[in-house]
């Protein structure tokens, strides 16, 4: 976190209520009602404790992607109930105002793409409330067709479209949205052009996006960094360059929540 702040970035957290390593989504150590029961809440507030005496803002990405099925905190896996997961989500947030922890931005970060045969949860039985959550979040990958998981190859607007309406018109139309997790293959199309296209669509279509994250490194074999392919690493670089978008000047942020800066 010291290293991030140094470097000029904001530090973004994932935490996931899992073991570790992770071996399947299915965990019965690890399951929402076990949060819910106060079975980690010592862990828990232990770590609120840590992060508050740190004393630095930060984003805080609780159980990410929790609208599939895929992590052991979802609704439909694990054995895990409906309800159970703002249920959870309240109970960690209220360890940490209890210890005093309010440096955390909290970050609710569903999975954007609504492929029809992915069952999901719907979104917004999934929000624990705008007294809970200060950004809302999207994931999506352009997988492309690779040999882990093949898929069609998808624009930037199909994978986020359909949900960045969701969040922002039905769900918490007030918060500001960041990419926290998102990066194009090479497999099936052009992966600089893909990028180009993703800024220019950004500013007009997207306004509530204001933070992203690229997914750069390899994953399962995956070839998402952008220093793999010269042309998307030079189609990245020209669109951070525009002036939406600030330099690494976050190292003395001192404010909590951390808003949007003000274009």
């Amino acid at each position: 976190m010291d290293n991030v702040r140094g470097y000029g970035a904001i530090p973004v957290y994932s935490w996931g209520a899992e073991s570790s390593p992770r071996s399947s989504e299915n965990q019965p150590d690890f399951q929402l009602a076990d949060i819910i029961n106060g079975t980690y809440d010592s862990y828990i507030a232990q770590f609120a404790a840590e992060a508050r005496d740190w004393g630095h803002p930060y984003f805080l990405r609780p159980n990410w992607e929790m609208n599939g099925g895929w992590f052991p905190w979802s609704e439909l896996a694990n054995g895990n109930l409906p309800g159970e997961y703002v249920a959870a989500w309240r109970h960690i947030h209220d360890i940490f105002t209890a210890v005093g922890s309010n440096n955390a931005t909290w970050v609710w970060c569903p999975y954007a793409d609504t492929e029809k045969r992915l069952k999901k949860t719907p979104l917004k039985a999934l929000y624990p409330g705008n007294g809970y959550v200060d950004w809302t979040c999207l994931d999506a990958y352009n997988w492309g067709r690779n040999a882990v998981n093949p898929k069609p190859w998808r624009s930037f607007d199909e994978l986020f479209s359909p949900a960045y309406k969701i969040v922002t018109k039905q769900v918490a139309p007030k918060k500001p949205l960041m990419l926290g997790e998102f990066a194009t293959s090479p497999y099936g199309g052009h992966k600089a052009a893909w990028i180009r296209k993703l800024f220019e669509r950004l500013p007009g279509k997207y306004p509530r996006v204001r933070a992203l994250i690229y997914f750069n490194t390899v994953d399962r074999g995956i070839d998402w960094p952008l220093e793999t392919s010269p042309p998307a690493a030079k189609a990245f670089s020209k669109g951070i360059r525009k002036g939406i978008y600030a330099n690494n000047r976050f190292g003395e942020l001192a404010s909590s929540p951390i808003l949007p800066l003000q274009r």
